[in-house]
């Protein structure tokens, strides 16, 4: 995505087309709220282009994992979206929903599936079928990420030689153009040019022409 760059974990469009933004979130920034507020204006970027109805905006979820509490009332979920404050029983409608999961969460908010995948997450053992799955994909994952390492390894030794090479064909080309410079103001301090001195400072092509006029290479 362009903007700052940013990069979703798992982006996924479902078969009613609603999308489902769902990040993983190691440490307590203070500063999510926010960021999931980014990640929204970025989401409704992408589904709507330039003069499509607002209208066409798919129902949306900005969904945060988390390993601690982000507003610490105990929650296992906070599920927010625009109301009216004056009236609570009036919603904006916007179809935009965030959620924030808290896998240290001590009431009892939640599904006992949804309890156990968070457990998961906290570093607890659980029986759950779904997070027995989930093990498993994460053990495989781990297997494939041994040979994705070693090629890895040789992909980031590849670009840095090819970099090693830029720099040094940069620095090759930077002392060629002093070179050139310091020339071209010998030449032009002899025939007493000082007003072409001062210009081809700033004016690149005036530069090259007298570069051209000096028959320098």
């Amino acid at each position: 995505m362009d903007a700052k760059s940013v990069r979703l974990d798992v982006y996924v469009k479902d078969g009613k087309k609603v999308v489902y933004d769902i990040e993983m979130q190691v440490s307590d920034t203070k500063e999510l709220p926010k960021r999931s507020r980014y990640y929204q204006s970025m989401i409704d970027l992408q589904l709507i282009d330039k003069g499509q109805y607002y209208d066409e905006l798919n129902r949306s979820y900005v969904i945060f994992i988390c390993p601690f509490d982000a507003f610490g009332k105990g929650r296992h979920i906070y599920t927010f979206e625009n109301i009216c404050k004056e009236d609570n029983s009036v919603s904006m409608g916007d179809e935009a929903v965030k959620i924030f999961l808290n896998a240290k969460g001590v009431m009892d908010d939640v599904s006992k599936e949804l309890k156990a995948f968070l457990d998961y997450i906290a570093g607890k053992k659980t029986a759950d079928s779904y997070v027995e799955k989930l093990e498993e994909a994460v053990k495989e994952a781990k297997k494939n990420r041994e040979w994705r390492h070693e090629y890895m390894t040789l992909l980031m030794r590849d670009q840095e030689n090819q970099k090693i090479g830029e720099k040094r064909g940069e620095k090759r080309g930077e002392k060629r153009g002093e070179e050139k410079m310091f020339l071209l103001m010998e030449r032009l301090i002899e025939d007493g040019c000082f007003d072409d001195i001062a210009r081809m400072k700033t004016d690149i092509e005036h530069r090259q022409k007298l570069y051209v006029k000096y028959h320098i290479i």
